[in-house]
């Protein structure tokens, strides 16, 4: 059945509020940040928390376009663009799982300059005076369709002086409602020498642990539209951006949502309305062939490319290995 699309047209936002729960028990762990922990809140709706934040969020939608066993597109988004980055060894990485997409070093920082110096012969004419965005976003799509939904900051100097960016145009975070600390703790113990040096890694070691209880979870999504069209991009692409990023929240919100060990979430219920009345999420299965059809549509305009990283890796072992080596030295002559 073809996912009618219709509803969205003259809209500029498309919005989902999916309700979650815990898979098992009431407890959840929410993300933590280096210095401040979990990230808590109030709000008129009162103690509220950060279960997951955009950027974590952005990670994860980009996975469920990843087969990682075949280390490829899943089969129906094979065909978008991306870059691919292997070594002799095979593959390494790609642009759809890197954290900053096709600003990671993988890509750019290479002695393998095929990516850059395409990204730059394609911009070059923007070089000074203001950004065209067009032309910005007709090259995303050409090498690395998935920043024109997640975003990207080129930040290198060497390109346009470090001023290529892109907003998301698909943002998801979770938070949670009426959250109340769920504090526990435990023991590493050590069977051996209980008394250990604890420095090193022996002996029993006591911990804290601190979980939530909340009365509301809720997993939101936004999709700019009004963004995607802004792009100019045509009718296909617009199309096709339209079913990955549906295609995306759809894969996230029916299958695993197990954020970490003690963060394993489920929906609370089935249907997912929109702020549009006239449009609900459609399944995966709905999705798959518009979404090809949507792909084969604009394979003129999408490439994947392949970029060889393989000095630079040993490169860093040996500079690690020679640091470890100094460390020691130091070490022994104290």
């Amino acid at each position: 059945m073809a996912v009618d699309l219709k509803a969205l047209e003259g809209k500029s936002r498309l919005l989902f509020e999916v309700p979650l729960k815990p898979l098992q028990g009431q407890r959840f762990q929410p993300t933590g940040f280096p210095n401040l922990g979990a990230a808590t809140f109030r709000s008129a709706a009162g103690d509220c928390l950060l279960v997951e934040s955009a950027q974590s969020m952005a990670n994860r939608l980009e996975a469920t376009l990843w087969d990682f066993g075949a280390q490829r597109p899943v089969p129906a988004a094979e065909g978008i663009s991306h870059v691919r980055v292997e070594r002799k060894g095979g593959f390494l990485t790609d642009s759809m799982l890197e954290a900053h997409r096709i600003n990671s070093p993988y890509l750019l920082e290479g002695k393998d300059k095929t990516f850059f110096n395409a990204i730059k012969n394609e911009v070059g004419a923007m070089e000074e005076g203001p950004i065209d965005n067009q032309k910005l976003a007709e090259t995303l799509l050409k090498y690395d369709i998935g920043s024109l939904l997640h975003g990207v900051f080129l930040s290198k100097k060497e390109l346009c002086g470090g001023r290529l960016r892109v907003k998301r145009a698909l943002s998801a975070f979770i938070e949670a409602e009426g959250v109340r600390v769920a504090a526990s703790g435990g023991v590493k113990n050590d069977q051996v020498n209980p008394a250990g040096d604890t420095k090193t890694g022996f002996g029993n070691v006591p911990f804290s642990r601190d979980e939530f209880t909340a009365d509301k979870i809720t997993l939101f999504v936004n999709l700019d539209l009004a963004l995607l069209r802004g792009h100019r991009l045509g009718e296909n692409a617009y199309h096709l951006l339209v079913l990955l990023a549906l295609y995306k929240v759809s894969k996230l919100v029916h299958g695993d949502l197990r954020l970490r060990t003690a963060c394993d979430l489920t929906v609370a219920q089935k249907a997912f309305p929109s702020n549009i009345p006239a449009f609900a999420l459609p399944e995966p299965g709905q999705i798959e062939e518009d979404l090809k059809k949507a792909v084969a549509a604009c394979k003129g305009t999408m490439r994947e490319t392949t970029v060889k990283y393989e000095d630079e890796i040993k490169k860093a072992k040996d500079k690690n290995e020679q640091s470890d080596d100094d460390e020691d030295a130091e070490s022994d002559e104290v």
